[in-house]
C-alpha cells in the first residue's frame, strides 16, 4: 500500500475512532462520580480523558508514516 493510501485510510480510521471516543467521553464525565468529586479530582478526570485518545491511536500513526 501506498504511504498517501495509508495517510487517507488512516486518516478515516482516527476521524471515526475519535467520534465514537467522544461520544465515550462525553458519557463518562457526566458519571455521578466525576460530577460529585472535588474540584481537583474533576481536573484530573477531564484531563485525563481530553488526553487518553492519543495512546490507541499511536500505532495508527506510526503506520501510517511508515516508508
Amino acid at each position: 500500500m501506498r504511504k498517501s493510501q495509508r495517510k487517507f485510510l488512516g486518516s478515516v480510521l482516527m476521524l471515526a475512532f475519535v467520534l465514537v471516543y467522544v461520544l465515550i467521553a462525553m458519557v463518562l464525565a457526566q458519571a455521578p462520580a466525576i460530577r460529585r468529586a472535588p474540584a481537583l479530582m474533576q481536573f484530573f478526570s477531564y484531563a485525563i480523558l481530553g488526553m487518553a485518545w492519543v495512546l490507541p491511536l499511536m500505532p495508527l500513526i506510526k503506520w501510517m508514516e511508515r516508508d
